[in-house]
């Protein structure tokens, strides 16, 4: 057997943990310092903006997101059925409200593309958005763009997913068990020989997956090519409505605010973008989160009838001097791989990650 050790147990290790539990042949085995949804994980709000995001047709950044969703149309129905049950998410799809500052011209040429590539988007008069969703705001907004094929899913249940199917496959997942010390080897430092943890287990993996977040810094550090991944922390409420939501509302955003209908009566809305101070420490802004409920209430005006029923924050790990993800191996080294530092898109790209380790691997 290939003994595959995969450091950080988010949503991105996660998914590199099910999907190598898949390849015949594979150990695969799982360590997190924390427990389950701890990290940036925990504090998502897994929106997948994947066919409606600005990213050019043959950039590594659209190649990632559709590989991820292409994924998740087999990869929800999957888990399900491997763990006979639901995976709670919004299948019904995303609108973006433009402002009247933003380019038409440049939706309705993403609108061509995306219908070239298979992932169709409908542009919407504000006749036609006020038709469709009356109770959504239009002061200031130009049209809309809705996108069928892009979705919702809570992290959270998600992660425990993937894991609990993972095991299923024979993986092996060990929380609160935090990587101490890596060493290499003396007749070839290019490989990873020996990972230590605090609990006391010694490994000696075929291959090492870095998947720690915020994490991967010290890892890194420990074998000479540090990979510098700060925090950047984003803020949410959870509200609770009077009244019900529409049938079949989708997740609708606008100015980088997101409103995610949960249930009935419950939404998240999120986040805010809070950067780190010169001393490379960040803290939640109430004035931040502020900003972004007024923006939420000008999306959907019937939220400011309702109740915030939990606020929450969490840091995500976004890389420095370098674009997001990192994903490939760690420099000069053979077996170390890198699938880390995916920012604010966690959640959407932990498929084609969890994709792209399988395939160095194999």
């Amino acid at each position: 057997m290939t003994q595959v050790l995969i450091v950080g147990g988010g949503v991105v290790g996660a998914a590199i943990a099910y999907e190598l539990s898949l390849v015949p042949g594979l150990e695969v085995i799982l360590c997190d310092r924390d427990r389950l949804g701890q990290g940036s994980t925990g504090a998502a709000l897994g929106v997948l903006m994947g066919a409606i995001s600005q990213k050019k047709a043959k950039s590594r950044a659209w190649k990632l997101r559709e590989q991820s969703l292409q994924r998740y149309l087999t990869l929800i129905p999957e888990l399900e059925a491997k763990l006979d049950c639901y995976l709670p998410r919004n299948d019904e799809g995303i609108l973006k409200l433009c402002s009247l500052e933003e380019n038409w011209s440049k939706w309705q040429g993403l609108a061509q593309i995306r219908q070239e590539q298979g992932f169709p988007l409908e542009l919407w008069s504000l006749d036609e958005l006020g038709r469709r969703f009356p109770q959504l705001g239009r002061e200031g907004v130009s049209g809309a763009v809705f996108s069928g094929c892009d979705r919702q899913i809570q992290p959270r249940p998600l992660t425990e997913a993937l894991l609990a199917a993972a095991q299923v496959q024979g993986a092996q997942v060990n929380w609160q068990t935090e990587v101490i010390n890596i060493e290499t080897t003396r007749e070839d430092p290019r490989r990873c020989e020996r990972v230590m943890t605090q609990t006391g287990e010694c490994y000696e993996p075929d291959w090492l997956v870095i998947a720690a977040g915020l994490g991967t810094t010290l890892l890194t550090q420990q074998l000479q090519r540090a990979i510098a991944v700060g925090p950047v922390l984003g803020q949410a409420v959870r509200y609770r409505l009077p009244h019900l939501f529409p049938e079949k509302f989708p997740v609708v955003t606008g100015g980088d605010v997101h409103v995610v209908p949960l249930s009935e009566s419950d939404c998240w809305v999120g986040a805010t973008v809070e950067f780190p101070d010169g001393e490379g420490a960040v803290s939640a802004d109430e004035t931040l989160l502020e900003e972004v409920k007024e923006a939420a209430i000008a999306l959907y005006p019937p939220l400011a009838e309702a109740e915030v029923i939990e606020k929450w924050s969490g840091r995500r790990p976004r890389p420095q001097e370098r674009s997001a993800p990192v994903i490939g191996r760690l420099e000069n080294y053979e077996n170390v791989l890198l699938a880390t530092g995916h920012y604010r898109n966690g959640v959407l790209l932990a498929p084609a990650t969890a994709i792209a380790i399988r395939d160095l691997i194999s």
